[in-house]
């Protein structure tokens, strides 16, 4: 298992949009577990909800746990996720 602290990035925090994109990225690892624990609490990432049930905010630290094949490339792929500020065209 590899765990890094990541601080949440997006202005925005971690909203409908963000939780979209991780979660979609988490499903190309098949076979590694995925592990997110803030001041709110913990979820494995199974879903966008549970994500969001984080409220994850701006300035936000977070560990990500990662076990599994592949566990170095899930880790770097999917912190990147968590510190990266989105740039969403408006709707």
């Amino acid at each position: 298992m590899l765990e890094k602290k990541i601080v949440i990035r997006n202005t925005a925090g971690i909203h409908c949009r963000p939780s979209s994109v991780i979660i979609s990225e988490k499903e190309k690892f098949s076979g590694v577990s995925f592990r997110v624990t803030g001041e709110n609490g913990t979820t494995d990432l199974s879903g966008i909800l549970e994500l969001l049930a984080l409220g994850l905010q701006c300035g936000d630290e977070v560990t990500l746990q990662v076990s599994g094949g592949n566990e170095a490339e899930a880790l770097e792929a999917m912190s990147a996720l968590f510190e990266k500020e989105f740039d969403f065209p408006d709707a």
